[in-house]
């Protein structure tokens, strides 16, 4: 009798260990937009202004409210005759963007061919 209630039990635990293997991710933490009133503040204070409103999974992969990526890369270096460093914050599925792609693709390059599909990798954040 002991063999078969420990045997119902230990099936059970595993049965319960595998329905949960299967969970969708949940969002650890959010990341949101950035109130427009305190945009210039953040700017001149040095501080991260989010753009768009994103998560960090369980999983440790990174989403907006329609695409998920891979990597979440803050990309920091100085523009030619910036006074001082810029930072870009992209999720992505590419795992390394130079400062050079990171800032052409911020909105500062005229070449649509310097901008990453949304797919590949979106700006959300930038100091």
């Amino acid at each position: 009798m002991k063999r078969i209630i420990r045997i119902t039990l230990i099936t059970g635990m595993l049965l319960n260990l595998l329905g949960c293997s299967g969970k969708e991710p949940s969002v650890v933490k959010i990341y949101e937009e950035t109130d427009s009133e305190l945009v210039t503040e953040y700017w001149d204070n040095n501080e991260l202004v989010t753009m768009t409103e994103y998560y960090e999974m369980s999983d440790g992969t990174w989403k907006t409210d329609d695409h998920t990526y891979q990597y979440r890369l803050e990309i920091t270096g100085r523009m030619s005759n910036a006074a001082k460093e810029s930072t870009f914050v992209y999720l992505s599925n590419i795992e390394d963007i130079t400062f050079e792609q990171a800032w052409k693709a911020s909105g500062f390059s005229s070449n649509m061919d310097d901008y990453f599909n949304v797919e590949d990798a979106t700006l959300v954040a930038m100091k």
